[in-house]
């Protein structure tokens, strides 16, 4: 990994960033999203970018990840297609855990074998199994804290 930078969200990079988001999605979850990008856009709007702390992963120019976070949660985490381990979604975690309260939780979809591997290897643990109505697919609540007990 070469000089990697994580840096403050920047209004220029909205399309860029929901496109990227959207790619990670289909390609981690193996669904393909039949929903307008513009709908996503909105939703990063007014959901996702209002309630979370977000960090870019950029190498140079070019954006090769992001995260999402409040200080209890992460709400989103992605990385691009083709730059997995590489280190890039451990900076951005790490970055969640520091600005955290001293625990985590979040959620990922069942089927996604690669986000599982990765948050268990960096000390999330299962909390509990669900289901995700708005996909109809099976999830999972990981939880992660300081003092390496459960939490929700």
């Amino acid at each position: 990994m070469t000089d990697l930078t994580l840096a403050p969200f920047e209004a220029d990079r909205l399309d860029e960033l929901v496109g990227m988001w959207r790619a990670c999605f289909e390609f981690g979850v193996g669904v393909k999203d039949p929903n307008p990008i513009a709908e996503q856009r909105q939703a990063f709007l007014d959901r996702v970018l209002p309630n979370n702390a977000l960090r870019m992963a950029l190498r140079g120019d070019e954006l090769v990840g992001f995260v999402a976070a409040s200080p209890g949660s992460v709400d989103q985490l992605h990385v691009r297609v083709g730059c997995h381990r590489q280190g890039i979604g451990t900076q951005l975690l790490d970055w969640a855990k520091a600005q955290s309260t001293g625990s985590l939780w979040l959620y990922t979809f069942d089927r996604n074998r690669r986000a599982q591997a990765f948050y268990e290897h960096h000390g999330f643990v299962i909390l509990e199994r669900g289901f995700e109505p708005t996909w109809q697919l099976d999830d999972i609540k990981y939880g992660w804290s300081t003092a390496g007990r459960r939490s929700a």
